[in-house]
C-alpha cells in the first residue's frame, strides 16, 4: 500500500513540542522551496542546504543559489539561514557512472537523490539539527517514495530524524507556481544535469 507521507508529516508537526525544532532542509532551487518555506517556517526554525552537485555548469549553480539567497530576503524570513555547499560536480558524475543512458525517473535520479540527501544528513549531524529533509517531493517529477525510503534509511545511519514528506499534496506544487510569479523567480526548465537538460 502506497504511504501517506503527507498525513504522517501532519502528525509529526501536530504533535511538536511549542519550542520550534531545528530542520535542515536541503534545496534544489528557489522555486521547490518557496512553498516548503511558507508552510515549514511556521513550525520550525530553518537551516537551507543548497548542496547541488548535479547542476550542469557553475553559472547555472550560481544563479539558482543566488535565486534562494534573494527569496529568503524577500520572503522577510529572518531567522531561515542558507549554507551555500562549494560546486563540485564531480561527486555527481562518481555517481552516474555506467548510468549515464538512464531514462529520466530511473537509477540514475535514485542515486542522485540519495547523494544529495546522505549529504544532508551528515551536514544536520554535524550541525546538531532536530529533522532533516529536502525540497525535492514537491516536483512531480520526483519519486517521494524513494525520497522517503533513501531520508529513513539514513535517518538510521546518521541518527538524525528524517522529516517524511510529499511537498507536492495540499495543492503545494501548484502554490509553488504561485510563489514563483509573485517573487518573479527564475525557473529552469530541466533538474540540473546535463542528462536531464539533454533529455
Amino acid at each position: 500500500m502506497k504511504e501517506n507521507y503527507q498525513k504522517k508529516l501532519d502528525t509529526i508537526i501536530e504533535n511538536l513540542n511549542k519550542e520550534r525544532p531545528t530542520l535542515l532542509l536541503h534545496s534544489c532551487c528557489a522555486p521547490c522551496s518557496s512553498y516548503v518555506l511558507e508552510y515549514l517556517s511556521q513550525y520550525f526554525k530553518i537551516t537551507i542546504l543548497y548542496y547541488n552537485p548535479n547542476i550542469s555548469s557553475e553559472e547555472e549553480f550560481q544563479k539558482r543559489a543566488g535565486e534562494e539567497q534573494r527569496l529568503i530576503k524577500d520572503m522577510e524570513l529572518d531567522d531561515v539561514e542558507c549554507i551555500v555547499a562549494p560546486y563540485h560536480p564531480d561527486e555527481f558524475y562518481d555517481i552516474s557512472k555506467g548510468y549515464e543512458d538512464e531514462p529520466e525517473k530511473g537509477a540514475r535520479c535514485y542515486r542522485c537523490y540519495r547523494l544529495r540527501l546522505e549529504a544532508t544528513a551528515k551536514k544536520a549531524k554535524e550541525l546538531g539539527s532536530d529533522y532533516f529533509t529536502t525540497t525535492l517531493s514537491i516536483s512531480p517529477l520526483k519519486n517521494a517514495q524513494w525520497l522517503n525510503d533513501i531520508g529513513l534509511e539514513l535517518e538510521k545511519e546518521y541518527e538524525v530524524p528524517y522529516l517524511v514528506s510529499d511537498f507536492k499534496k495540499k495543492g503545494g506544487y501548484q502554490r509553488s507556481i504561485q510563489l514563483s510569479k509573485e517573487y518573479d523567480l527564475y525557473r529552469q526548465n530541466f533538474c540540473g544535469c546535463i542528462y536531464s537538460k539533454n533529455s
